[in-house]
């Protein structure tokens, strides 16, 4: 998997918003997250979540449990800076998600947009699925967004794989329940076009 250095060099030497997969507002992410019904207590980690702006919109809705993981603490301090006295209000996890060791049945609804794709070797992807399998409660809500069919094939400097609706569901297994999946285009802070493909899932 790439590398704590990697990332911490690419926002170390740009802004958080202007990095490729910056949203000022995570609009499909909250509306999906929204739309599994959960409470404004449940439990909800944003895997890859860095300098995202989702932790700023699940506050906004008045969220209160939400932890943020990335491998990146210069991606996460950069979301603390921003959200100021708020960031108090997050549990902030630097951790490889291949690697760390996640409380069982602990999050509600897992989210990750754009570290999926990043695994490119069937091993990552199995400790993923794993740690999505322990650390989800029976019942939970996983939220899996990755580059498109049609996406692009590097993203910051790196190879990634791309999926459609069915293959990322296939990547789950049975264990998983496809409730819903939605494309996205994303537009970057440079103007170029990437394509998403978001998959929602019930962990029975």
């Amino acid at each position: 998997m790439q590398s704590k250095e990697h990332w911490d060099t690419v926002y170390a030497s740009k802004s958080s918003d202007h990095v490729s997969w910056f949203q000022p507002h995570a609009k499909l992410s909250l509306r999906l997250i929204k739309e599994t019904g959960v409470p404004a207590d449940a439990s909800i980690i944003d895997v890859g979540g860095g300098a995202s702006t989702l932790v700023d919109d699940l506050l906004d809705s008045s969220f209160s449990n939400i932890t943020v993981l990335d491998l990146s603490a210069t991606a996460m301090t950069a979301a603390q800076q921003r959200l100021g006295s708020r960031a108090c209000a997050v549990q902030w996890m630097e951790a490889n998600i291949t690697e760390v060791q996640l409380p069982k049945n602990a999050y509600d609804v897992w989210h990750d947009r754009a570290v999926f794709h990043f695994l490119i070797s069937e091993q990552e992807r199995h400790a993923y699925v794993e740690q999505v399998l322990r650390s989800v409660r029976p019942g939970g809500h996983v939220i899996v967004a990755t580059f498109a069919e049609d996406g692009p094939t590097r993203c910051s400097g790196l190879p990634v794989a791309r999926y459609s609706s069915e293959e990322l569901h296939d990547e789950f297994g049975a264990s998983f329940t496809l409730m819903q999946h939605v494309k996205e285009d994303h537009h970057t802070p440079s103007g170029a076009l990437q394509k998403f493909v978001y998959c929602y899932c019930r962990k029975s």
